[in-house]
């Protein structure tokens, strides 16, 4: 008789994966925090809209703001993948960083004006400020020194000033057109003040 060699199917599970749980909570909380706001929406809310229990939802989520750090996260993401693509095709260091303040103001503006209650919560991680709002503003640190050591080694740039002093100022100028909190009070002309505003630092990073 021929021996059965199929592989045994693997048995059903009994429930959601963590992982599947966790997306579905994340998704849910998006939609209403899109809908009511960060701070109207209680965690009871959110396990209402996915039928799990209160108690459920914080065996993968300690608290609200940890739902909102995920979300947020997503959304800086976002806009720091609007960055990267912006300023890909470069063809000099001048132009990356023209290119680059004008990406992070363009997504910010975006999300300010498309998804309101969305940047309000990109807000609310600048303010805390959450681990996801100090990432996005080390990548915009790391971002601006990438682009000053380029144009240094390609002889744009001066090379006296120290690369982090450089920097650093660099990042102070952007501060309030690249930071959620900030932009929202300076939506106000602010294709026009960041154009000016890249001019005087380039003016600034000449030999």
């Amino acid at each position: 008789m021929a021996m059965n060699t199929s592989i045994p199917s693997a048995p059903p599970s009994r429930g959601p994966s963590d992982h599947d749980v966790r997306t579905q909570v994340v998704d849910a909380a998006t939609e209403y925090f899109a809908r009511y706001g960060y701070e109207k929406t209680t965690v009871s809310d959110l396990a209402k809209a996915i039928g799990f229990s209160k108690a459920y939802i914080y065996k993968f989520f300690d608290s609200k703001q940890a739902i909102g750090e995920v979300i947020c996260a997503n959304c800086l993401n976002g806009m720091r993948q609007a960055v990267d693509e912006a300023i890909a095709d470069a063809t000099s260091a001048s132009d990356r960083f023209r290119r680059m303040f004008r990406a992070f103001v363009d997504a910010g503006t975006q999300l300010f004006f498309e998804d309101r209650k969305l940047y309000d919560i990109a807000a609310a991680a600048a303010r805390g400020p959450w681990p996801s709002a100090q990432a996005y503003e080390r990548y915009i640190e790391d971002l601006v020194v990438r682009i000053v050591r380029e144009g240094r080694e390609s002889g744009e740039f001066e090379r006296k000033t120290p690369l982090d002093e450089t920097a650093g100022a660099i990042c102070l100028v952007m501060k309030p057109y690249v930071n959620p909190l900030l932009l929202q009070y300076n939506l106000e002309g602010a294709a026009e003040a960041t154009s000016l505003l890249a001019s005087l630092v380039l003016r600034s990073l000449a030999p």
